[in-house]
């Protein structure tokens, strides 16, 4: 029986609850009346707090994913477009991934790192290069990582993963250091949730990789992983230990993506309804290429504008969280989406273990690469890319930093307030870019915007005040934050 509020995964990710929903949206994606009336509920509306957006259930949210008639398709992307502005503004936040480990006892079968593949060498980070990757990261320009790691409680145990974070916030070269770290590994106990969290993490970041049981099953053959329900319910578990930022994200094309985008609102909806604080991230990744993987070989592959479809459904649905897209996908795609939804992209990625010390901009190592990267092109060019289009790219941790997370974050995202904090943080995390690693031709751009921007800063002490940090960040001091 489908029940929000239970802990049991079988129940508020429930299979019956999924179908009877693709079949009300089957049903209703050619009622416009009833979409009129869905679009009207999710309109960001103003109040006295700020502003604020209902959000739609997962079988809402499904009756516009089905809806197929294009006047009204473009009013969903029209109003994805508006709540995006309305909580993200222009800013675009960039992160890296850090692969620490591709040992793996695992048998996931859409995943180079299972156990049976022998076609690609195993690898463990010492803590020495640990810290020559994370050199390599800030002299990029990074403040933000995202580590990975694959399942093994010999190669990778929790103790293993805590003195990577240790590491990795020690390590201060030139002007750089990495302010916050988000961690995705396996699912785990409640008890090294806590260690997760004492050892200073951002977000627990877990994807779901498919909703539908039965499939998930048959795709996680063997291992821990395998458990289904241990695995969906990891983050009522990660919140149990104190973490207060979650992420969640499936992988699409793995099974019918309809099912599994009301599942992943149905989690969104679980977490909201336990814990009162929803994902802090999603993420949309697609099935990609790989060592020993064929994506061809499955046949739920969506195509891009069934993609960007996704994308500002979830922006409805899900008005506060944060989206991810990561360089599994191309520049075309990417532009395409951060407009519809995404606030968080990674920049300059290498998806291999070690894949950063040692190597150019044009240089990069495939032996131990997770999965192909599409978009292979540097930070720098990444972030001209993202300001020649209007947006702000951004680097801060401000609100990690000073305790905003979890219900303290959503309860100032949710009315559209935490823009007062985070455009002025934007500009100055951006100006320290400028100054320390970009490109004589990014630094030129990027100064333009920034004088345009700060005069948007709406309170005129705090405009005062953001001036005076960026000219002293431009006289060589650093990390100042509203």
């Amino acid at each position: 029986m489908y029940d929000v509020k239970s802990m049991n995964a079988d129940d508020f990710i429930n299979h019956e609850e999924i179908l009877e929903s693709l079949e009300y949206a089957e049903q209703n994606k050619h009622n416009r009346e009833l979409i009129e009336q869905i679009l009207e509920k999710a309109k960001p509306k103003k109040t006295g707090r700020g502003v604020e957006c209902a959000g739609l259930s997962h079988r809402e949210a499904s009756v516009l994913l089905a809806c197929d008639i294009p006047e009204m398709n473009e009013k969903i992307y029209e109003l994805a477009r508006e709540i995006k502005q309305a909580f993200y503004g222009d800013r675009i936040v960039m992160f890296a991934p850090l692969y620490l480990s591709n040992y793996c006892v695992n048998k996931c079968v859409y995943c180079p790192y299972h156990m049976q593949n022998k076609e690609i060498p195993r690898k463990k980070l010492t803590q020495d290069e640990v810290r020559d990757e994370v050199i390599a990261l800030q002299d990029m320009g990074h403040k933000r990582l995202a580590i990975e790691s694959g399942e093994d409680p010999v190669n990778n145990p929790i103790e293993y993963i805590l003195e990577c974070i240790n590491t990795i916030y020690s390590i201060k070269h030139k002007n750089g250091a990495i302010r916050r770290v988000n961690v995705n590994i396996a699912a785990t106990t409640v008890e090294n949730y806590r260690k997760l969290k004492e050892a200073g993490i951002g977000t627990y970041i877990l994807f779901q990789e498919t909703y539908h049981r039965e499939s998930y099953e048959v795709l996680h053959p063997a291992g821990p992983k395998h458990n289904y329900c241990y695995h969906t319910e990891a983050m009522d578990r990660a919140m149990e230990g104190g973490i207060d930022d979650v992420g969640l994200g499936v992988l699409f094309g793995l099974d019918k993506y309809r099912y599994e985008f009301a599942g992943l609102l149905m989690h969104a909806e679980h977490l909201e309804a336990v814990h009162g604080v929803g994902p802090h991230t999603i993420s949309v990744p697609r099935l990609r290429r790989a060592s020993d993987i064929d994506p061809d070989v499955f046949d739920n592959g969506i195509d891009d504008d069934t993609f960007a479809k996704i994308v500002a459904c979830i922006r409805i649905a899900v008005p506060y969280t944060g989206m991810i897209i990561s360089t599994r996908e191309s520049e075309e795609c990417r532009a395409k989406v951060i407009g519809l939804g995404v606030s968080q992209i990674s920049g300059g990625s290498r998806t291999s273990v070690g894949g950063y010390a040692g190597y150019s901009s044009e240089d990069r190592p495939h032996d131990t690469e997770q999965f192909d990267v599409s978009d292979q092109r540097t930070l720098d060019e990444v972030v001209k890319w993202l300001m020649d289009m209007g947006y702000i790219p951004s680097f801060c941790t401000a609100c990690y930093r000073e305790g905003r997370t979890g219900d303290r974050f959503m309860a100032l995202c949710k009315v559209g307030q935490i823009q007062n904090c985070c455009h002025p943080n934007a500009l100055l995390t951006l100006q320290e870019y400028l100054q320390d690693y970009a490109s004589p031709e990014t630094k030129k751009v990027g100064e333009a915007l920034i004088d345009r921007e700060i005069q948007n800063v709406p309170d005129p002490k705090r405009r005062e005040k953001a001036l005076d940090y960026l000219s002293r960040i431009r006289n060589g001091e650093r990390d100042f934050r509203f």
